[in-house]
């Protein structure tokens, strides 16, 4: 099983100030905001900030990954969250468990040392 982040609209916004400057904060929360808005788009703190992590400070990134999220958001969450896993996934049954585990472990530590950078 891989681990999930929780995640809140306080971690969306202070990623935001991290990563853009202040005079784009505005269109960076314009452009997730865009993000959540139809019923089958799950999830918006976890994807929003996947989104985030994706577009690295780039407001033409940010755009993209959003773009992306909304047709299909799990495209974003296994690029940002589980970029290593995501590389072997369909091979991944066939890695030892220790291997896997490995894997796994290393994902979850990245994501969380980006976010809580």
């Amino acid at each position: 099983m891989q681990p999930i982040p929780t995640v809140t609209p306080v971690d969306v916004e202070r990623v935001i100030r991290r990563d853009f400057p202040t005079d784009q904060f505005a269109d960076a929360l314009n452009i997730l905001d865009e993000y959540g808005k139809q019923q089958w788009e799950r999830g918006s703190d976890r994807v929003q900030l996947a989104i985030l992590k994706l577009a690295a400070g780039s407001l033409e990134r940010l755009r993209y990954h959003t773009e992306s999220a909304k047709s299909d958001y799990r495209d974003v969450l296994l690029s940002a969250e589980y970029p290593a896993y995501g590389k072997k996934m369909f091979r991944i049954d066939k890695l030892p468990e220790e291997e896997r585990q490995k894997i796994i472990d290393a994902d979850w530590q990245q994501y969380q040392e980006w976010l809580t950078r």
